[in-house]
């Protein structure tokens, strides 16, 4: 049996505005593998995570940046991508650190990475000063239904 990759990307300005889109599109994406309630709840959360990220600490608020969103299901694995060309991130490991966040003032709670990493089964950051930041974001469904068909 041979599975086929199925996939669908988009870009949108960095306003905070669109992250309840991004939300609702990569959710209405998955929802053909018949995903339980708890995870696509969990998959909504991740990606409104990553992209307030994207908006807040990426871009600084600009509301001119662009954020790309790449979405994939093959079989059971769903693997979301979140890139933006903002500031970058100088020192992704304390980034990752439960309670960090680059902007106190904003009254942030630093957990973003933190649930990512909690509600998914892969967490990907790679980022550099400057350049953007990219997250990739896996997670194996396991109510995964679907006969896959070649």
């Amino acid at each position: 049996m041979s599975v086929h990759t199925n996939f669908m990307e988009f870009r949108f300005t960095s306003r905070s505005e669109n992250e309840s889109f991004a939300r609702v599109a990569v959710a209405s994406f998955i929802s053909q593998l018949d995903p339980t309630m708890e995870e696509l709840t969990d998959i909504k959360t991740v990606v409104s995570e990553a992209v307030t990220n994207a908006v807040i600490h990426g871009y600084e608020e600009r509301t001119d940046g662009v954020i790309t969103i790449r979405t994939e299901v093959e079989g059971h694995k769903v693997s979301i991508t979140i890139e933006d060309d903002g500031v970058g991130i100088d020192d992704v490991e304390e980034a990752r650190q439960p309670l960090y966040t680059s902007k106190p003032e904003l009254e942030r709670s630093g957990m973003g990475f933190t649930i990512m990493e909690n509600f998914m089964d892969e967490v990907d950051i790679s980022s550099a000063a400057g350049r953007g930041t990219r997250v990739r974001l896996v997670k194996f469904l396991k109510t995964h239904q679907q006969t896959i068909r070649n």
